[in-house]
């Protein structure tokens, strides 16, 4: 199945504690059905300290389910994606204002 929601992407947030909030996805894992999304679903994590890199605690983005993402169209809105065949080419576009994405 083609992915309706990509690397790269500018989404807003359905559900949970950051609801509402706005980021770009920054990694798709389709097999879990979950992404990361800059700054969004942010947690502490305590990282002991080597010879490359300071210890200490970092914040850090955990996954967040691909259910609670939508797309964020031209006016801001979030909006559903659907495909279509563009000459020989499948695109994806926004439900909301029909453009290609």
């Amino acid at each position: 199945m083609a992915a309706k929601l990509r690397k790269g992407d500018k989404v807003i947030v359905l559900a949970g504690k950051d609801k509402g909030k706005q980021g770009t996805i920054a990694s798709v894992d389709p097999k879990a059905g979950k992404a990361v999304v800059d700054g969004i679903n942010m947690a502490i994590r305590h990282t002991r300290q080597s010879q490359t890199a300071q210890g200490g605690r970092l914040p850090k983005a955990l996954p967040i389910d691909l259910s609670n993402l939508a797309i964020v169209d031209a006016n801001g809105k979030a909006t559903r994606v659907g495909f279509r065949m563009e000459g020989d080419k499948k695109v994806r576009f926004a439900k909301t204002t029909g453009d290609a994405i």
